[in-house]
């Protein structure tokens, strides 16, 4: 299959995103896209866009991003194969089973490996979100095999499987994550092709987990925050004010934010319930005084009249819901009206808010168990990263290097 692309494929998209209002920001991230598929699609070998969706995942952590590459490659997609330009009230994202994509390509025996695994994972209860995400990763190392002349797990030898896990284009190796996700379908129960997938298992290579340098809040950015959003002569907007609030003290992801509802607040039993976007599970937590006013306030004297039940609207014409994009850019302006981490490479994502719950809340002598809860986390593992900011626990597991012979020069005892 050819997969070769130039702008002018892609002009009248953009010319109609334009006239449609869409935001600059999502504009140039479509062109930013258009423009990396152009320069690497026949150096990475690149032949559908579910395979460049999943390259340019790969290259990133953060989930946020992830589904950006999801939604702008469906953007693209629809475009240049249905001709389907964009609606802003409605948006997918890349399926991994549409046109063009990796599974669509494959083989039916792989596509048959794929499915069997997609029931597999339903009788052990797996998200669907889940599922999909396994398959999309295993089809395009299926695809890969497939291109190469393996078309089926006999054929898959060592030399097959290291080749896709450390590219010789320079790029840096896979990561672990990549590879666990891939490993998932090869250790399900696969039927008759079980020993097979075992076999190619145990082709892969061990490739260690690339660390994360966690940020987290100090107290004097905290309190620099708080300030902000308790004081009206900030800058920020009543909703701006009201979605810093809820991350400050509740920890809600920004994904959560983006979806809540006018009916998830219960303001007579001061409550918030919602599902979470992440792991579909029911999250209640209390309405504080705080937090129920600045709702109230945004939704009273400055929310736009719209018939949309989401609780934060966009400010563009169309007045939709919030994207989980624009939770992010709102955190970066509060860091800005606080005048907090403003330097080349500070980290401002909307995690920060929720580290800094959790490890409030540690440092308060607050049991893990219910921490967990509040975050709303269906893993008690989950909690581990944020507990790394718990200093006032972490001092007390440290041992004193008081009778060590440590220069003056290196630091203060």
């Amino acid at each position: 299959m050819m997969f070769e692309k130039n702008k002018e494929i892609y002009s009248d998209l953009l010319q109609h995103m334009e006239s449609c209002g869409y935001s600059q920001d999502h504009i140039a991230r479509i062109k930013t896209e258009i423009n990396w598929l152009i320069r690497n699609q026949q150096g990475e070998g690149i032949q559908s866009y579910g395979e460049a969706c999943r390259i340019r995942e790969k290259r990133t952590e953060s989930v946020r991003m992830r589904k950006c590459y999801r939604t702008v490659y469906a953007i693209l997609e629809d475009y240049d194969l249905h001709g389907i330009f964009p609606d802003e009230r409605s948006s997918r994202e890349l399926s991994g089973r549409s046109p063009g994509s990796s599974y669509s390509q494959l083989n039916p025996l792989y596509k048959e490996i794929i499915d069997i695994y997609g029931e597999y994972g339903r009788r052990q209860g797996l998200k669907e979100s889940t599922i999909h995400n396994v398959s999309f990763s295993c089809s395009s190392f299926f695809l890969s095999m497939q291109k190469h002349g393996k078309n089926t797990l006999e054929d898959i030898s060592e030399e097959d499987v290291m080749s896709f896990f450390f590219r010789r284009n320079g790029n840096e190796p896979l990561s672990g994550g990549y590879k666990d996700t891939i490993s998932s379908v090869l250790k399900a129960d696969l039927g008759i092709h079980t020993d097979s997938a075992r076999r190619v298992l145990a082709y892969f290579p061990t490739i260690r987990q690339r660390r994360k340098n966690i940020q987290y809040l100090k107290p004097d950015e905290a309190d620099a925050i708080h300030d902000a959003l308790g004081c009206g002569g900030s800058g920020l907007s009543l909703r701006d004010r009201a979605i810093g609030l809820l991350l400050f003290f509740t920890g809600i992801r920004g994904c959560d934010i983006a979806h809540m509802e006018l009916t998830d607040i219960d303001w007579e039993k001061d409550e918030i319930g919602l599902i979470q976007q992440k792991t579909g599970s029911i999250l209640t937590l209390p309405l504080t005084a705080t937090v129920g006013n600045a709702i109230y306030d945004y939704i009273t004297m400055e929310r736009p009249h719209s018939a949309d039940t989401h609780i934060f609207l966009s400010t563009s014409k169309i007045h939709g819901p919030l994207s989980e994009g624009s939770i992010g850019k709102i955190a970066s302006r509060i860091y800005e009206a606080a005048s907090v981490r403003q330097n080349s490479g500070d980290r401002r994502g909307t995690h920060l808010f929720r580290h800094h719950v959790a490890s409030t809340l540690a440092g308060n002598g607050i049991a893990q168990p219910v921490i967990s809860e509040t975050l709303g986390h269906t893993a008690p593992a989950s909690l581990d990263c944020y507990l790394s900011a718990d200093m006032a626990h972490l001092r007390k597991c440290a041992l004193s290097i008081e009778c060590f012979p440590v220069g003056k020069e290196v630091f203060q005892i």
